[in-house]
């Protein structure tokens, strides 16, 4: 009787601690009836007015933790920009990158504008921003606070780079596209899964400059270093998937042969690979 009584407070013990993880995942917004809705909002951050956009899953589900996923623009671009999205012929984005038509409604999207078009992050107020955002979502909205995720192209990749090395406890994975050190990289020796993409035709932002916010997340990741730099096959991209990396914290690296283009394709192919590999990298943590 003795050791059934020890197994009982033995599931017990398990039962509360599996609903002690569920619960520490879900942030304040859950089970509230929300606010927030898909539209455009301001807030003031450092007394500066900032600018977002907010999309919804349809259907939003209060009781259901959703993935919690920012955009971020390229120089000149806007909020606005990423939410209709540009031309992908032009070298335009997909609206939300590509991400929100390929979610199934899996994921909450915020689309901040940045100041001058831009992601200076002076001071680190663009981090501060995230941090506002992030509070102010998730006291309204029901996010699952262990699937934070991050992607721009270009000032908007740089601006993903800058929160993996300022904010790694806060963010799951980033998604960076032909970036470069723009906005900073305060703290930097933490790991965050990390997904590059750039092409070596790249003449805005040399190819090199990709490799370098790369190698820094391998290094923090503990991840093997590659032998040889790896190279695109003709017009096909080639993707990269380092090995012995600590464990949850993958590096993925995507090489193609284009110039600085968030929607560069594969040869004879008219989708963007850039979405699907993005969200399949995403994807891969519950």
């Amino acid at each position: 009787m003795h050791g059934r009584s020890n197994i009982l407070v033995a599931v017990a013990c398990l039962v509360l601690a599996s609903l002690h993880t569920v619960y520490a995942a879900s942030s304040a917004g859950c089970g509230k009836s929300p606010t927030l809705k898909s539209q455009r909002y301001s807030m003031t951050v450092n007394g500066k007015q900032r600018q977002y956009f907010m999309k919804l899953p349809n259907n939003y589900d209060n009781s259901h933790p959703y993935r919690l996923v920012f955009t971020w623009h390229q120089l000149g671009g806007s909020a606005q920009k990423i939410v209709n999205g540009e031309n992908p012929q032009q070298g335009g984005a997909l609206p939300y990158y590509g991400l929100e038509a390929i979610s199934n409604n899996s994921a909450i999207f915020v689309v901040p504008d940045g100041l001058n078009a831009g992601w200076g992050n002076q001071g680190g107020e663009d981090v501060t921003f995230f941090d506002q955002l992030v509070k102010t979502v998730e006291a309204d909205l029901c996010v699952d606070t262990n699937l934070r995720f991050s992607t721009g192209f270009s000032y908007g990749g740089a601006m993903s780079y800058a929160l993996a090395c300022a904010r790694a406890s806060m963010i799951r994975a980033v998604a960076v596209i032909s970036g470069a050190p723009l906005s900073g990289c305060q703290g930097g020796k933490d790991p965050v899964a990390y997904y590059g993409q750039h092409g070596t035709s790249d003449s805005v932002l040399n190819v090199q400059m990709g490799r370098q916010l790369r190698d820094q997340f391998v290094a923090n990741n503990g991840c093997q270093r590659l032998s040889s730099e790896p190279q695109p096959n003709g017009g096909n991209s080639v993707l990269t998937k380092y090995t012995g990396c600590k464990e949850g914290y993958p590096v993925t690296w995507v090489i193609h042969n284009g110039d600085h283009n968030p929607s560069q394709v594969n040869q004879g192919q008219s989708t963007p690979f850039a979405p699907k590999n993005s969200w399949d990298f995403f994807t891969q943590f519950t």
